[in-house]
């Protein structure tokens, strides 16, 4: 189930299940979409009855797990926690679509939040959209972590469109369960990561892409 509570972790913990048995999230068709929505303007993100906020995300100082090698006394993590269920960002910077590709974050090693609920609606622009096979494909300069619905769909050593796919490469999420129907609500949470981390560039975050594709 998706979380809606985050509880940091004291010790180490295994997988739920073996990595490599767990289900394959699905993947995107390579074919050439009937129809896209393009979420960087007003029109296609009201379509879906988005609105965009966001916030800067930190590294904080922890203590280490306990079972960690003695001469580990801390460790770090992410705050806030953005990607569950049900997160109140209402007191967030508003995001206007087309200011997605907004240049935010203060440069080199930085890390920044975006969240939006999308509904699918009975026709996005004009298409009918009732038992298509729906795509989220999101581009971040230049990497990124997209959880859906408190999910971050992963799989080791195999395909994980929810994960980082390589250096400004986009993301492609199929939604639901292969197929989409009207009233359906995703909770999107987007987690910008400037990169490379070990050659922090001086640079900012932004979306180079967000869309719904759709397939018959």
């Amino acid at each position: 189930m998706p979380n809606t509570t985050y509880t940091r972790p004291t010790k180490s913990l295994p997988p739920p299940m073996n990595p490599l048995l767990a289900p394959q999230p699905p993947l995107a068709p390579l074919t050439p979409p009937t129809h896209v929505v393009d979420l960087m303007t007003d029109a296609g993100s009201a379509a879906f009855g988005a609105v965009w906020r966001g916030r800067e995300a930190k590294l904080i100082e922890v203590p280490a797990l306990r079972d960690s090698r003695p001469e580990f006394k801390s460790t770090y993590d992410v705050e806030p926690h953005a990607e569950l269920v049900g997160f109140d960002d209402s007191a967030w910077e508003l995001v206007p679509p087309t200011d997605l590709g907004g240049r935010r974050g203060g440069g080199m090693i930085s890390f920044f939040w975006f969240r939006a609920t999308l509904r699918i609606p009975t026709e996005a622009q004009g298409f009918a959209t009732d038992g298509t096979k729906a795509v989220l494909r999101v581009n971040i300069d230049d990497y990124a972590e997209i959880w859906v619905n408190g999910e971050l769909p992963r799989a080791a050593g195999r395909p994980s469109p929810a994960c980082i796919q390589g250096f400004n490469m986009p993301h492609r999420l199929v939604l639901g369960d292969n197929i989409v129907h009207p009233g359906e609500r995703y909770e999107v949470a987007v987690f910008a990561i400037n990169g490379p981390i070990s050659a922090a560039p001086a640079n900012f975050l932004w979306f180079r892409e967000a869309k719904v594709e759709f397939y018959r």
